[in-house]
């Protein structure tokens, strides 16, 4: 296998990446144990911690689509840079909060914040990243996700031991540390102004193309699809191995450290091995893991059944994932590459949907079925990657007359 060229990439590819590890770290070192801060807490129900906790990708939701099109409209900096110093206080906020509204209040700007910055991220990755190394770009990005998403659920358990308030203040001070290393590296490089006349489209005229792209619309429908299942990882799987097994709970730790750490070791190799592919191709292919994976989680009875299947999903989800964010980066017009990546945050419906519908498959039809009728549901996402990358393919790029026409000075 090749080495990595470090130069082939941007520096603020890299600091980006970075960033991502320490910060995706120490968010994941706090907010998985926000719901134990808040039942330790007086007078905060079970049923305020569901709200306060839902909330957040409520609004990450509702805001990727507003927070992409304001980098299209007002550059990248500006976006990332306020979005990423709110944060920060969101972060601080946390630590001395006492009242279940300013808890609300703050998990929904945590959510708000994280769909203004995460769109305008991606969309600075493919803007200084030439095209064919950004499948490359993205899976390494998705790579950083997961070295934070092992790392900062210990350090939390460590921390969070001497109180729970430092984990939230470490994850503050990182955010800050974060902030200033990209306002220093933008300020540096002068990267392309992505906020010119031509990309200063009003956010009624952006609905209007985002309603237009029909591609984009079955790109969604598919990611939320793939997000049903995939939601069922952290809510019905551990149900579901608790019930057919007496050691399910130590077995779904072991999962958890199974997938993080098989796509930390393999995302790279793999990404490498189909980077000249067609990208609906991965697309498709992760979700035939996908599915294979889940058709495994419904037959499985013991071990290595489980840990077999784990591996598989895992698979689909190092070739899925950071396909998508190469989808949106080919069908979006480049004065709406912002917008498009934070319109694709709509496919979270699905991380809101999927805990719902499988509560209830596994209380009314039981564990194996449940995720058989998931593997069907992931693989029917093919058809909606197929059919959008079809229709991309035969026609003109949405909303460029509109953009000749009506777009803000």
């Amino acid at each position: 296998m090749k080495k990595i060229n470090i130069r082939a990439f941007h520096p603020i590819v890299w600091a980006l990446l970075l960033g991502t590890v320490f910060a995706r770290g120490a968010s994941y070192m706090a907010m998985p144990f926000l719901a134990l801060h808040l039942s330790r807490s007086e007078g905060i129900n079970p049923v305020l911690i569901g709200a306060i906790i839902g909330v957040g990708p409520l609004m990450g939701t509702i805001g990727g689509f507003f927070g992409g099109n304001l980098s299209d409209r007002y550059g990248r900096k500006v976006v990332m840079l306020s979005s990423i110093f709110v944060w920060t206080f969101v972060f601080l906020g946390f630590a001395f909060a006492s009242s279940p509204l300013v808890f609300f209040l703050l998990n929904a700007l945590n959510g708000i914040c994280r769909s203004f910055f995460e769109p305008a991220s991606q969309a600075l990755m493919a803007d200084v990243t030439e095209k064919d190394l950004r499948l490359r770009v993205f899976s390494m990005r998705y790579t950083a996700i997961n070295i934070g998403a092992a790392a900062g659920p210990l350090l939390g358990a460590y921390f969070g031991m001497k109180s729970a308030g430092l984990t939230f203040e470490i994850t503050s001070a990182s955010y800050l540390m974060y902030g200033i290393a990209i306002a220093m590296l933008l300020s540096k490089y002068k990267v392309r102004n992505t906020a010119s006349a031509k990309g200063r489209t009003a956010m009624k005229e952006a609905f209007q193309i985002i309603g237009r792209d029909k591609a984009l619309r079955l790109f969604i429908l598919g990611g939320i699809l793939v997000n049903i299942g995939y939601s069922q990882n952290d809510s019905s799987l551990p149900q579901h191995l608790g019930q057919i097994l007496k050691d399910g709970v130590v077995l779904y730790s072991v999962l958890l450290s199974v997938n993080a750490v098989s796509v930390v070791v393999l995302q790279i190799p793999l990404s490498r091995l189909v980077e000249k592919w067609k990208v609906l191709h991965v697309m498709v292919l992760g979700s035939a893991f996908f599915t294979a994976g889940y058709i495994g989680f419904g037959l499985s009875l013991g071990w290595a059944g489980f840990i077999t299947s784990m591996l598989i999903v895992t698979i689909g989800e190092i070739f899925l994932f950071p396909s998508t964010s190469v989808f949106i980066d080919q069908i979006a017009p480049e004065a709406l590459r912002g917008t498009y990546f934070g319109a694709a945050q709509f496919r979270s419906i699905g991380n809101s949907a999927g805990p719902l519908m499988g509560g209830f498959l596994l209380r009314s039809v039981h564990g194996h079925w449940l995720f058989c009728i998931m593997a069907f549901l992931v693989g029917a996402s093919s058809f909606f990657f197929i059919a959008g990358n079809r229709l991309q393919s035969g026609q003109a790029v949405p909303g460029a007359a509109l953009n000749e026409s009506s777009v803000k000075g």
